[in-house]
């Protein structure tokens, strides 16, 4: 049962309004996610500004991978569904591929490492090693491309907690509960 209440297309705040109907309209669906989201045009428009900037990052297999990882360490199911059904779909990662990101890995050795940095960064709450930083550098990752991991890590995070406070109903396909893989 769901904490929040996912608004009804009249209900939305007129300031989220045109964010919601663009993810309505880019998506096919209004997730309850976003319209329990939409309730805050202040918290709901600052992270489509940051989704709509991040999705410039790295590439669409590396981002989703450190979605799932970072799902999987916050625990946060609805994400993991959210995730796990763009990664198959959109990212065309296959099954195998999508329980090894929810571990914190990958199979091409480059996007390994920027998994991996994710989920050190999420474990240790950006307590990294250096170490760490010279295995995603030497993979070849710039110190640019370092920060759009840990800004990625940031903005999966925010959507984590939301959805784990919140507890929204599921509109994406199940999928095995985190901790549990």
């Amino acid at each position: 049962m769901s904490r929040t209440i996912a608004l009804k297309p009249e209900q939305v705040p007129v300031d989220s309004k045109p964010t919601l109907d663009a993810f309505t309209k880019n998506i096919g669906f209004t997730p309850n996610m976003m319209a329990a989201f939409a309730q805050s045009p202040l918290a709901f428009n600052a992270w489509a500004t940051l989704l709509g900037s991040m999705s410039k990052a790295l590439d669409v297999k590396t981002r989703d991978s450190i979605g799932l990882a970072v799902s999987e360490v916050n625990g946060c199911n609805y994400c993991l569904g959210v995730h796990s059904f763009t990664a198959e779909h959109m990212a065309k990662l296959s099954a195998d591929d999508i329980i090894l990101a929810r571990k914190g890995h990958a199979t091409e050795p480059k996007r390994d490492a920027a998994v991996q940095f994710a989920h050190k960064v999420i474990e240790t709450r950006g307590q990294v090693s250096d170490a760490d930083l010279k295995t995603v550098r030497d993979a070849g990752y710039t110190d640019a491309n370092i920060m759009e991991i840990i800004a990625l890590v940031a903005m999966y995070s925010l959507t984590n907690f939301f959805n784990n406070v919140f507890d929204h109903e599921k509109d994406f396909p199940a999928v095995t509960p985190a901790g549990s893989i």
